[in-house]
């Protein structure tokens, strides 16, 4: 089992020299004042953590699972011990405002942490991941009574927050979910009804567990426009804040999963259980997008973790793994073999792997930037403007960076060959554990329709012509750079491609809105190779600047540089084919009779 390295050199890459973060926050009067050396230390300090604390029990945790007895969930050994030292390290409380007893350190600061913990152990970190997206609903949508009773616990890491949206007969489609919500004397509400694929709704981390539920309103409108939001907690809360009564909310189960098996993945049953509604009667859709939303993200990082751990793990096994002789001699005459490294078929996979790590991990931290914006700028122009980025760029995030870790997964298995298929070495864990990332929160083809039709068509492309924009004003900065023209001229061709193609399934659609639909999955691909590209291409911007100067790391930025090479000629080429396949419409895919699949 690969015994994870956290990726310090890179993150700080990223941070400061692709992104400048530091004046990132500076322009932010929320978050002034936070400079590299406290960016490095909360990076430097959770890389610690994830290395000595949450790797070593990452294999373990899956191989053990979660217990269940009678509605009790008891998680792997070592995790409430790892738990506890969260806690007592403050990371629960990291990225949450003061005034509700946070540090107050911004969102993509966190994320940087969230990525570490999810390649060291993933199964763990959705434990602590799910209050994120609690807290920010409680704190974006709560009464100021809510407020008091819930954040405080959720901040500090006592408690730990889900998100109740799925039913049996409800995935995506939440417009038909039939749990239900009768007022109560008291102000409060009885919830009735079951939820399921429920991560981390019942374990034995924390004193208490907040859900944060979707149902219905007596005589509430049909479809998404009548769906409230509550809170139902696991144990009743008293009016100083303390556990109370055990609330008629349990686990009917776990599930027996494909992967992730250290996180409790419930069916909740909730039989007039207490709630109280958080948000407008009848919004609970829009609140729970706060979440949602935070989820999507993680989601992503879910994928570059993928990408990352699937890396460490093959390369390590290739420089050491003895298998034939390179076809143009011998590179290692000494030993029986050489080292498969040297093969090109093995080099193209670790690339691949390397490419999606080192892009996704950009793409993340960026997205994270818009996310700063949103959350604390003062200027609601600013505000907005960062929110329509935000709201493009993350399905694409979301949909191809999961995508993207199942495939570097995948190549994780295939570079170890037998030994990837067999459980002591990881690399088949990682296949199964990153698998879930590409089906909730929205799967891909759900996320591609999110971004083509809601986010790019129904607006006419402004929110994709605020990126591309981005990205055409890159490509004229950098045009009068010789040593860019092998990045700038294909990705100047693609960005234009990105704006001609989305008018052509646009004019289908005005035909047969079905259009949409066949066009949408290809459309998220190329979309994020695009995407890709366009960071990859400031990475070797600024890795050339650096080997232009007096640098110790020439070796760095070298490999910045080589990788992008390989992204841009063997990887984004694969948008010819998403283009070809988008250009053949609707067609193929209706003429055939639906008795006739069964021939």
């Amino acid at each position: 089992m690969p015994q994870y390295k956290a990726p310090i050199r890179d993150i700080q890459f990223v941070m400061h020299e692709l992104l400048n973060f530091e004046a990132h926050y500076d322009a932010l009067p929320a978050y002034a004042g936070t400079n590299r050396e406290l960016i490095d230390g909360v990076v430097e300090a959770a890389a610690d953590f994830c290395e000595n604390e949450l790797s070593p029990i990452n294999h373990s945790g899956d191989q053990e699972g979660c217990h269940f007895d009678n509605g009790v969930v008891t998680t792997p050994k070592g995790f409430k011990e790892a738990y506890k030292k969260y806690i007592d390290l403050g990371y629960p409380s990291m990225s949450v405002p003061v005034e509700h007893g946070g540090q107050g350190l911004p969102g993509s600061l966190g994320n940087a942490v969230s990525e570490m913990v999810g390649t060291a152990n993933w199964s763990w970190g959705m434990y602590p991941g799910l209050s994120h997206g609690a807290v920010r609903t409680v704190e974006h949508h709560g009464s100021p009574e809510q407020k008091e009773l819930y954040l405080s616990k959720l901040v500090s890491g006592e408690w730990t927050g889900t998100m109740c949206l799925t039913e049996s007969h409800a995935g995506s489609d939440l417009g038909i979910i039939r749990t239900k919500a009768e007022p109560n004397a008291d102000g409060s509400y009885s919830i009735t009804g079951q939820k399921i694929f429920i991560s981390a709704g019942e374990h034995d981390l924390a004193d208490n567990i907040v859900h944060i539920v979707l149902a219905r309103l007596p005589g509430a409108p049909k479809g998404t426009k009548g769906i409230s939001l509550f809170i139902v907690p696991k144990f009743n809360v008293n009016a100083d804040g303390s556990v109370g009564t055990r609330n008629n909310v349990v686990c009917g189960s776990i599930e027996h999963k494909m992967g992730i098996h250290g996180n409790a993945t419930c069916v909740i049953v909730f039989e007039e259980a207490k709630g109280f509604l958080i948000g407008p009667e009848n919004k609970g859709l829009n609140c729970m997008f706060t979440f949602m939303n935070t989820a999507r993200i993680g989601t992503a990082v879910q994928g570059l973790s993928a990408s990352e751990g699937a890396f460490q793990g093959s390369l390590a096994y290739a420089k050491d793994r003895l298998a034939m002789r390179s076809l143009s001699g011998p590179k290692a005459p000494e030993k029986e073999a050489d080292p498969i490294i040297v093969h090109p078929a093995v080099r193209n996979m670790l690339l691949t792997q390397k490419a999606f790590a080192e892009g996704g991990r950009a793409l993340v931290y960026f997205l994270s930037q818009f996310a700063d914006v949103v959350e604390v700028a003062e200027d609601a122009e600013q505000r907005k403007a960062a929110d329509d980025m935000l709201s493009l760029l993350t399905p694409i995030a979301k949909a191809f960076l999961t995508e993207t870790g199942s495939e570097s997964a995948k190549h994780g298995v295939q570079v170890y060959g037998g030994h990837g298929f067999i459980a002591e070495w990881g690399m088949e864990q990682i296949v199964r554990d990153t698998r879930i990332a590409c089906l909730y929160e929205g799967t891909t083809e759900i996320q591609a329709l999110d971004l083509l039709g809601r986010k790019v068509l129904s607006t006419q492309g402004a929110m994709l012509r605020n990126f591309t924009k981005i990205i055409h004003k890159f490509c004229e900065a950098n045009a009068g750079n010789p040593a860019m023209a092998e990045f700038l001229q294909p990705l100047a061709e693609l960005n234009k491609e990105w704006g001609d193609i989305t008018t052509r399934i646009g004019m289908k659609a005005m035909q047969n809105p079905e259009e949409v639909g066949a066009a949408a999955v290809d459309y998220l691909y190329f979309s994020g190779y695009v995407t890709l590209a366009y960071l990859w291409a400031r990475m070797v911007s600024v890795s050339l600047e650096k080997l232009a100067g007096d640098t110790t790391e020439r070796a760095f930025y070298d490999a910045k540089v080589k990788t992008a090479q390989f992204y841009f000629k063997k990887l984004l080429p694969r948008t010819r084919s998403h283009v070809a396949t988008i250009d053949t419409g609707l067609e193929p895919l209706m003429t055939m009779d639906v008795d006739q699949f069964a021939f």
